[in-house]
């Protein structure tokens, strides 16, 4: 187990006295299990939530460099969630920086197969895991694991000092930043949980052993928050990848959760959640204080210990990959690094990752699933697209084969899938996630329409407020009578929906409940000129029209979203590359995570990470390969099909089949 069990105790202000050596075990049952934390409050009225920007219909703001940021909260979270996408960006070329929030040493104690209970040792143990991720990225580079880095102290503006370890070869580079603050108070509270839900709390860091860094330093809540936004105001990423703000509501016994490190009632560690929810306080403080409008980003939530909850999404090969990232963090005892505190997790290295029952490896899942952008075809076979840039939504307009520069639709700040469809008169219907409020005790999500250029409020679908942070990202779909219906994932795991009928008037949210169910909804129209919904379940594919579920019986389990076109699905089992489909023969269509399908037109991933088209039998290539985010969209136009998707530089690409080859 890399970290330890987070079971909170109650929350006390701590002063600048020096930590002491004592870790926190789980020891206290809460009374109120099943919320945040002991320290949680009740969330007040939603309206003390922001409202949603405006849509000002001018150019954004476009990127000229990409460049990719990862916010982490201990080491090697990165390595377990976010691989593949983080090696696939690294490829790519792009620059990969990494922030570790907290420096990791858990109780100190270093543990190996032949002994797990060796003597305690914080600064050693957090200097031991952060050489660990020297080798793992120095291997990522294609160099010698114990190859040199460059390692300094900087000043931030406010005056806090990072750890930065930089790494460069043949044009491709990484640096890793580490804020080091640490895992505990002086009392053995969770530090950062604890800092994220009491403004006037002080945490100290640590300072590892031979670290550039000599000075302890404190922080509060907003100091952390200011960091954050200087490291990307510092290195202006056009990815961001986090953590999950809001993990999934999950019901085991308290010996489980405390067994597999779990906060009451979530599937997750309490810092993954509590340092997520920084990077997004974060990043939307940037979006607010950027001159001349936000900056050009996107951004990706991982989701954490939900792996071990859910099927396995990575095929051997994939799998065999990301795996191979973690031995050189993981190391050995008798390694002979240089670094006399250690040469990594050594609890973690060898197979281990593939041998833990957890399966955290496993698996790569996001908070927020869907294609990056929205397509809807217009007359003339021309697409628009939505997506996301900056937290607010963007259009683009196909000319020329290409899509023009964004314009500025606002709404944010925003998850990043949205849904769009075309409404009966030809005006277009955007719908997202909206995170209207993210801090400590007035957490608010709501999901939002726009619609004549102006942003409208559906409400959520929990009235509990700590149950509605836990919704999924909406989908629509408009049926052959001129209503829209929008479908979300609730808290409960089923689905709740909203119908707009032809005069613009809504529904109330209604539940059908159903499930348990991934998010990732698919709603299409089907061969009988009904609404269809489908989702993963954990033992098959779940189904419903608007009337509540519509059982299926022997599909076997999906491992990601479920594609739908006519009558006919497709998905790909638990940890293979194989694609199966209803309804038809056999299409072998080797790859991993979601496909599109649109006629008898199929978008998704080869083993590679590169985007592939397959159709009357044959899997077609772009001619240039684009490096695309999460999973590509697809439609089919007038002109034939197109896939779209957005790339690490946060720019849309745009592929039609004509210029592709065999």
């Amino acid at each position: 187990m890399r970290e330890r069990p987070s079971t909170p105790l109650p929350c006390i202000a701590v002063g600048h006295g020096p930590g002491r050596r004592s870790a926190l075990l789980g020891v206290a049952a809460l009374a109120a299990a099943g919320t945040l934390s002991a320290c949680s409050r009740t969330a007040p009225a939603p309206s003390r939530a922001t409202a949603p920007s405006p849509a000002t219909g001018r150019a954004a703001a476009q990127a000229e460099r990409a460049l990719l940021l990862q916010v982490l909260a201990h080491p090697d979270d990165d390595l377990y969630f976010m691989n593949p996408d983080t090696r696939r960006a690294l490829d790519a070329g792009t620059p990969v920086v990494c922030v570790y929030v907290t420096a990791g040493e858990a109780d100190g104690r270093n543990k190996t197969p032949t002994d797990r209970d060796p003597a305690p040792d914080k600064a050693a143990y957090s200097s031991a895991r952060h050489q660990g991720l020297r080798q793992a990225y120095a291997a990522q580079l294609g160099l010698p694991v114990f190859t040199r880095w460059t390692t300094s102290a900087v000043r931030l503006p406010g005056g806090f000092q990072v750890e930065v370890d930089s790494l460069q070869h043949r044009g491709h580079s990484v640096e890793l930043v580490h804020l080091n603050l640490g895992m505990h108070t002086p009392e053995g509270h969770m530090g950062v949980p604890a800092l994220w839900r009491e403004p006037g709390l002080l945490l100290r860091t640590l300072v590892p052993v031979g670290s550039p860094l000599s000075a302890v330093q404190t922080y509060d809540r907003e100091s952390l928050v200011d960091v954050l936004v200087a490291l990307f105001e510092r290195y202006r990423p056009t990815l961001v990848h986090t953590l999950d703000p809001d993990p999934d509501i999950q019901r085991s016994d308290r010996l489980t959760r405390i067994r597999d490190s779990e906060q009451p009632g979530y599937s997750d560690h309490a810092d993954h959640t509590a340092v997520a929810c920084f990077s997004w306080a974060a990043l939307i403080r940037w979006t607010q204080r950027a001159k001349g409008g936000p900056p050009a980003f996107a951004a990706t939530a991982f989701r954490g210990y939900y792996n071990n909850h859910w099927p396995k999404n990575l095929p051997p090969r994939v799998l065999k990959d990301k795996a191979a990232q973690l031995v050189p963090y993981g190391a050995a005892p008798d390694w002979n690094c240089g670094n006399p505190s250690g040469c990594g997790d050594y609890n973690v290295g060898g197979d281990r990752p593939l041998t833990n029952r957890k399966g955290w490896v496993r698996a790569t899942h996001y908070r927020y699933p869907g294609p990056r952008l929205a397509l809807v075809p217009n007359a003339g076979g021309r697409l628009t697209a939505y997506g996301v840039l900056g937290l607010r939504a963007v259009r683009y307009t196909e000319k020329d084969g290409e899509f023009d520069a964004p314009a500025d639709l606002g709404g944010g700040p925003l998850a990043p899938s949205l849904a769009a469809v075309a409404l009966p008169d030809g005006r277009h219907l955007v719908v997202g996630l909206r995170l209207a409020s993210v801090q400590d005790g007035a957490d608010v999500r709501e999901i939002v329409a726009l619609e004549r250029q102006a942003w409208k409020g559906l409400g959520n679908p929990e009235s509990d407020p700590d149950r509605a942070r836990r919704i999924g990202v909406p989908v629509a779909t408009a049926a052959p009578d001129g209503r829209v219906h929008v479908f979300v994932r609730n808290a409960g795991q089923g689905i709740s929906t909203r119908v707009r009928d032809r005069s613009g008037a809504w529904s109330p949210w209604r539940e059908l409940g159903g499930g348990p169910v991934q998010d990732g909804l698919t709603a299409v129209v089907g061969d009988d000129g009904e609404v269809h919904v489908y989702a993963a379940g954990r033992d098959t594919v779940h189904h419903w029209t608007p009337e509540g579920p519509a059982p299926l019986s022997g599909l076997p389990t999906p491992a990601d979203a479920v594609a739908a076109s006519g009558d006919r699905l497709y998905y790909r089992p638990p940890a293979s590359a194989e694609l199966l489909s209803t309804g038809g023969p056999r299409i072998h269509f080797p790859g991993y995570g979601p496909v599109a399908a649109a006629g008898a037109y199929l978008l998704g991933r080869d083993t590679d990470g590169d985007v592939r088209l397959h159709h009357a039998g044959r899997t077609l290539r772009p001619s240039t390969a684009p490096v695309t985010l999460d999973g590509p969209a697809l439609a089919l136009t007038a002109r034939g099909p197109a896939a779209a998707g957005l790339s690490p530089d946060a720019r849309p690409w745009l592929w039609r089949p004509t210029q592709a080859r065999a």
